[in-house]
């Protein structure tokens, strides 16, 4: 058997939670170390994994000369400067969750980053990793013999409290088309095999946080959003965006429409918050409806339901570990790369911009 991989956790909130309760699950690894300066957010993280050390600072983790990884899922603002920090300190195998960044003037700093960080960079975009939207990016082509055009719609529930209600503004989230639409803006570069070109949006704050008032300050965290991209194959994709929808069976739903047919998936949210009155949740399902001989063909995507228990993102955050897992031992290279990461908070932050401004926004 391989011997044991060590992760450093830097930052260990909700979503960091999600990550332990999925490293558990893993063959061959284990968290050894955590930094998390919030107390509670601490002890919940030492009482998933009663073994990992809880370190006092960032440095005290790098320090440490156990550990074959890292996993960064600190507050979205934070990340660039721990990235500097670990770069100087202990460039060791990186598993950065999303955003990547959040102030433009950090482009800069990322692609000189890409040249000098020694050791592989995996950059978190879970949703690529739901088994039905694998299953989707393996047959889309053959579906629909070259996407002409892609539609993603998330229909779900307000953004979840977090530590600092650090997500409630956009100086420290990077806002909703970056915070919550980078994983969607990447799909699109995945699914449709092409950069963008021109991006128009309009969004903006309609129903949730309206009222919410922090030490003075209001929220101002988008809810609402369309954003329309053209790419430089000519494919066209749109996003739909609203964040008070979660009485909707599914969550997602993604369409890719070319000359030979349609293919879509269809996710549902977490299960945590399915009614128990409906009964079970929904199961993902992949339905390919071909223009000749017409007739859709709907298969049901099920995830392991140890797996789909372990987190809130239809099991992609588990299946992400397993193929980070391989590079950290050596087998292979990153799916998603530090340009990955770039290039899809560029495009939320130039739909932002399109939003606030009314015009197009060239990539």
């Amino acid at each position: 058997m391989d011997r044991i991989i060590n992760y450093g956790i830097i930052g260990c909130g909700m979503m960091g939670h999600e990550h332990m309760r999925n490293i558990a699950l893993l063959d061959g690894a284990r968290v050894a170390a955590i930094y998390e300066p919030d107390e509670i957010m601490a002890n919940a993280a030492k009482a998933i994994e009663p073994n990992a050390a809880l370190c006092n600072s960032l440095e005290d983790l790098l320090d440490r000369d156990d550990l074959d990884c890292l996993l960064v899922v600190s507050p979205n603002h934070m990340h660039v400067p721990q990235l500097e920090v670990i770069a100087a300190r202990n460039p060791l195998p990186l598993l950065m969750e999303k955003p990547l960044f959040t102030d433009p003037a950090d482009e800069e700093k990322l692609l000189a980053f890409k040249e000098s960080y020694p050791a592989p960079i995996w950059v978190a975009m879970e949703y690529r990793y739901m088994p039905s939207i694998q299953t989707f990016v393996e047959e889309v082509q053959k579906a629909t013999g070259g996407v002409k055009m892609l539609t993603i719609r998330e229909h779900r529930f307000p953004f979840l409290q977090k530590v600092g209600n650090w997500n409630r503004f956009n100086k420290n989230s990077g806002g909703t088309l970056v915070e919550k639409c980078c994983h969607f803006f990447d799909l699109m570069r995945l699914i449709i095999g092409s950069d963008p070109v021109r991006i128009m949006a309009s969004a903006g704050q309609e129903v949730n946080h309206l009222d919410e008032n922090y030490d003075g300050e209001m929220s101002d965290i988008w809810d609402t959003a369309y954003v329309i991209v053209d790419f430089e194959n000519g494919a066209r994709g749109m996003l739909e965006l609203c964040m008070y929808a979660e009485g909707s069976t599914f969550q997602e739903e993604i369409s890719a429409v070319g000359p030979e047919g349609k293919i879509e998936a269809l996710v549902p949210g977490p299960g945590r918050f399915w009614p128990t009155h409906l009964g079970e949740p929904p199961v993902s399902q992949v339905i390919i409806s071909p223009r000749s001989p017409k007739g859709p063909q709907t298969v049901e995507v099920p995830v392991d339901p140890t797996i789909l228990d372990a987190g809130d993102h239809n099991g992609s955050t588990f299946y992400q570990h397993v193929k980070f897992l391989e590079v950290v031992r050596g087998n292979g290279t990153p799916e998603v790369t530090l340009m990955d990461g770039v290039h899809a908070v560029k495009m939320g932050l130039l739909a932002q911009d399109s939003a606030v401004e009314g015009v197009v926004k060239i990539f």
